[in-house]
């Protein structure tokens, strides 16, 4: 798609997340260095399903809440296209608005 046209490799590889049902495991922190040597520590708050993930890292020196799919390639876990990074403005935005969205989803279950 066009909206990632002129991005680094590892930007575009960073929009995504995959697939497994509402646990939580230990959170993990792991220390990774890209080849822009733009050193991470990505926290991994929870699995949503097998393939999906939510992080917390840093990304271009600011905060960001990643929910993003992943695959795997060689028998390592890959971030993929799908996903979203929220900065820490508009995950403030969509933590106040949980309540309303919860009213919202069970009003339509």
């Amino acid at each position: 798609m066009s909206g990632f046209r002129g991005k680094r490799k590892e930007e575009v590889e960073y929009a995504s997340e995959g697939d497994t049902e509402g646990h939580a495991p230990p959170r993990k922190k792991t220390s990774k260095k890209d080849s822009s040597d733009d050193s991470t520590d990505d926290i991994v708050v929870c699995e949503i399903s097998k393939n999906r993930r939510v992080t917390v890292r840093s990304w271009q020196g600011k905060v960001v809440v990643d929910i993003r799919e992943f695959y795997v390639k060689d028998g390592k876990q890959l971030p993929g296209k799908k996903g979203i990074s929220l900065t820490m403005e508009q995950w403030n935005v969509l933590r106040d608005h949980v309540e309303e969205i919860e009213k919202a989803v069970n009003e339509n279950s």
